[in-house]
């Protein structure tokens, strides 16, 4: 069992950088993977990125790709979303999430959810 809180989303220019921490509790949390997951009001969840593990490996969406980086502590059980370069289609809930799949993309190959946070990007 695994329980994720999620913090640092907030309201910010277009260009701004922001940092989201997701924050675990439970059992074996360094041998998940963590993916993040957005929503923006009236659209689909989408799939944002995943860390492996160990924290050596890395998926990205193609939107988000060379903008943003995960990075995880499992030291002190922290995945960490680095975005940089942040543009308005950006806005969206921010989800952190728990899976064992490598890499998962799809909302149910996740077991444990954050509440999400709140990114807004002016333009």
């Amino acid at each position: 069992q695994v329980q994720l809180v999620e913090s640092g989303g907030g309201l910010v220019q277009a260009g701004d950088s922001l940092r989201l921490s997701c924050t675990a509790s439970g059992r074996t949390f360094s041998r998940y993977t963590m993916g993040w997951f957005r929503q923006a009001p009236g659209k689909e969840r989408e799939f944002v990125g995943a860390i492996s593990w160990s924290g050596s490996n890395t998926y990205y969406a193609d939107s988000v790709k060379g903008r943003f980086t995960i990075s995880r502590d499992n030291v002190k059980n922290t995945v960490y979303l680095q975005m940089n370069s942040l543009r308005p289609e950006d806005t969206a809930v921010y989800y952190c999430a728990a899976g064992t799949v490598m890499f998962g993309t799809k909302e149910n190959e996740y077991h444990y959810w954050g509440q999400g946070t709140q990114v807004a990007v002016a333009s």
